[in-house]
Order: C-alpha cells, then sequence, then structure tokens
C-alpha cells in the first residue's frame, strides 16, 4: 500500500488532507482516485490507513479506515558527526542511517570540519523520504548544526571514535555496550563521529575527560559517512540479537 507523510502531531481523526506536494505526487504522478487506499503517517509512530474520497491535485482527502499507534524502541541510537565537506556524501548518511534505524542525529562543527554550515530543511525532506521508503514509523529527530565543544557539555558520557594511536583503544562498540547496555535505554548515549580530518587531540581529550569512551571501528581507515552508518549498524544489530 502507498505510504504518505503528513507534518501533524495528531491523526486520530476521521478525515485527513494531504498537503500540496503529496496531494500532487498522490493525485498526478501516481494517478490515485476516489476508492483507492493509501497509508499516512507522521513520523510519531502513527499509521492511518485510509480511502480517497476527493482526488484533487492540491488537497487530497483520505477518509479513515483504521489507525494504530506503534511504541517507540527502548534503545535510543544517537549519532553526533561532523557534517561532510561533499554534501552528497551526509546526505547518503542520513538516509542510510534513517533506514537502519537511527533515532537521534546531530550535526557537529569540529576546528577540522570544512562545513560549517548545512541546509536543515533539506535534510530534513531525506530523512522523510528515507522513512517512507523503509516503512519506518518514526523519524530521526534532526538537530541543529552545534559546536562538538557544546555538545560534549550537554551530553556528558556516550563514545568516540577517532584515529589517534592509542594501544588501550581496543574496544569496539559491541563491547561497551556488553558492558553497560543500560545507558542505552536509561539515558542519551551519544556516538561522536569526527571530520575527515578527524578529532583534534584537545577535542578527544577533552570528551574523554568528561566521561566518553574512546572506540576502534575496526583495522582500516574509514569515511566520516560510513563510519557514522557502521556505528549505526552495530548498535542495532546488538539491541536486535538481545
Amino acid at each position: 500500500m502507498r505510504r504518505f507523510y503528513i507534518d501533524i502531531d495528531a491523526l486520530d481523526r476521521n478525515e485527513v488532507t494531504l498537503p500540496p506536494d503529496e496531494s500532487k505526487h498522490a493525485a498526478k504522478v501516481l494517478r490515485m482516485l476516489p476508492g483507492d487506499q493509501m497509508e499516512i503517517v507522521n513520523g510519531t509512530g502513527v499509521v492511518f490507513t485510509g480511502e480517497i474520497t476527493d482526488s484533487a491535485p492540491k488537497a487530497v482527502v483520505v477518509k479513515k479506515i483504521d489507525f494504530h499507534q506503534a511504541k517507540q524502541d527502548e534503545h535510543h541510537i544517537h549519532i553526533a558527526i561532523a557534517p561532510t565537506k561533499n554534501n552528497d556524501r551526509f546526505e547518503w548518511f542520513l538516509e542510510k542511517a534513517t533506514e537502519l534505524g537511527i533515532h537521534e542525529i546531530t550535526p557537529i562543527l569540529c576546528k577540522n570540519a570544512e562545513r560549517k554550515k548545512i541546509k536543515h530543511e533539506r535534510f530534513q525532506k531525506i530523512l522523510v523520504s528515507a522513512m517512507k521508503q523503509s516503512k519506518r514509523l518514526f523519524i530521526p529527530k534532526l538537530n541543529e548544526l552545534t559546536s562538538v565543544d557544546d555538545f560534549i557539555k550537554e551530553h556528558p558520557n556516550g563514545l568516540i571514535a577517532h584515529c589517534y594511536e592509542e594501544e588501550e583503544r581496543n574496544t569496539t562498540i559491541q563491547k561497551q555496550l556488553q558492558l553497560d547496555a543500560s545507558k542505552w535505554t536509561a539515558q542519551n548515549t551519544p556516538i561522536l563521529i569526527g571530520p575527515e580530518g578527524d578529532f583534534t587531540l584537545k577535542e578527544v581529550e577533552k570528551a574523554l575527560k568528561n566521561g566518553y569512551q574512546a572506540v576502534t571501528l575496526g583495522k582500516t581507515r574509514l569515511r566520516t559517512e560510513t563510519a557514522g552508518v557502521y556505528a549505526c549498524m552495530n548498535v542495532k544489530l546488538f539491541f536486535e540479537e538481545r
């Protein structure tokens, strides 16, 4: 069944009108007509199943057949990641992380970052599209661009992946989760992923002093966006296999 998105808090109603862009897609692109059925989501776990009663190109009206509210995951995957110089690579991360089940994304501004601004509205659209395509019911929370120093102050205790040589840094994300999985359900435990030029040593030291645990992402050096997806996948697999 076709799925559409509407940005409203409450979907528990008898009738819904799709926004102009979704209406155009349903009526003009998909050529849906009165009597056709669809699912409507709002990114908060709601699935509104309905039947089209009016297929006007700018305002498709859908009458409710069924309504379901899903429960959110008990664990919380939060990746704080530096935007890449190539915008397409960061958008790829947003898409794939959403498909995998990430819950929160914070773009962070680091000293070595080559991108100092982000297109929040465009990124939000990518999250919506990936949510619909992957049949997810919850849209990830996308925070504003935040300096890594401010982020560490606001979110003490987490994991940080960096490329500096360090004999003690042999803990994987999976091993760290096994040591204290309760942190991922009782509180927001983020994973920090640095820019193409990596975190500065000062940024790493500040994170470690504020309760962060350094982790390795394997023996190969990963691109920023790949590291973000790798980290997300590790947490997802851990909780799925419990």
